[in-house]
């Protein structure tokens, strides 16, 4: 049975309106439907992703990752950021997992002004823990907040999202993009931790297939493991600096991987630390 191939994080977004407005703004284009993601997955061979709610522009409202749930039923498992100020996180998140289809939740830590010892983030932990669900940290920057989250929640599965590392939204990647990795690469210690290869290509400064990527990934696959390491191209945050082709096929054509490693890396981990897999229903 062939593995799927599955982004480990994808962003999905309506024109900012009235009914649903944004309350920032995220790199990319003006509008990206769960239409338009489907369409551009079968483009290139990508059988399903995880859709996370993008923070920039809906904050804690996932309704609309919701309604692309509805609509392609099959491609997409959905995360939600958590916001740990809020009093009724255990309420939220047994609702949010009580939808078909959802997978995980998020904390912004590198978006909010937010200490290690927060009741709030403990809270989301254990809620996630209970559910049975994994927790994705955007955390660049915060690292030393994660470890903490990670030493102290250990029945808690942890995501670090990409890479643990700040990536840029423009061209080029700055020079010092691979800096934090020996902070990111102690956190494999934990056990409960895994880690999502994603927007990787946007810390090249190399051309498409970015081939200076290779020798910190492979540090990142050595302490880590392949079985806890996820591909994703962080669509559509990267668009001004690769396409989602580009994202994709950096991954298929380099001769860094074996085809086990690139199965594992491109879907088959994401399946066991999601509990999830594609269905082409639509």
């Amino acid at each position: 049975m062939t593995t799927p191939t599955i982004d480990v994080q994808v962003h999905a977004y309506e024109r900012d309106h009235p009914g649903r407005p944004w309350l920032g703004t995220l790199a990319g284009p003006a509008e990206v439907t769960g239409d338009d993601m489907v369409a551009a997955m079968e483009e290139v061979g990508v059988d399903g992703a995880i859709l996370v709610s993008p923070f920039s522009m809906y904050q804690y409202d996932a309704s609309y990752a919701l309604e692309v749930y509805e609509q392609h039923p099959g491609r997409f498992g959905l995360v939600r950021p958590f916001d740990p100020d809020s009093d009724t996180i255990e309420q939220e998140m047994e609702e949010w997992t009580s939808h078909p289809g959802v997978v995980g939740a998020r904390i912004m830590l590198a978006r909010i002004e937010i200490d290690a010892d927060h009741p709030g983030i403990n809270r989301i932990l254990a809620a996630g823990s209970k559910a049975d669900v994994p927790i994705n940290v955007m955390c660049s920057g915060k690292l030393d907040i994660f470890r903490s989250m990670a030493k102290n929640n250990p029945n808690t599965q942890l995501i670090i999202d990409h890479l643990g590392l700040a990536q840029p939204y423009e061209p080029p990647a700055p020079d010092d993009a691979w800096s934090d990795l020996p902070d990111v690469l102690a956190l494999a210690e934990f056990d409960n931790v895994a880690i999502k290869i994603s927007g990787a290509g946007t810390l090249s400064h190399k051309p498409f297939p970015y081939p200076d990527i290779w020798k910190p990934l492979s540090q990142i696959f050595q302490a880590y493991g392949f079985d806890r390491c996820m591909w994703g191209t962080d669509w559509t945050r990267a668009v001004n600096l690769l396409t989602y082709e580009q994202g994709v096929e950096a991954f298929r054509v380099t001769d860094q991987l074996t085809n086990d490693e690139r199965a594992k890396l491109m879907g088959g981990s994401l399946e066991k630390i999601y509990k999830w897999s594609p269905t082409k229903t639509d």
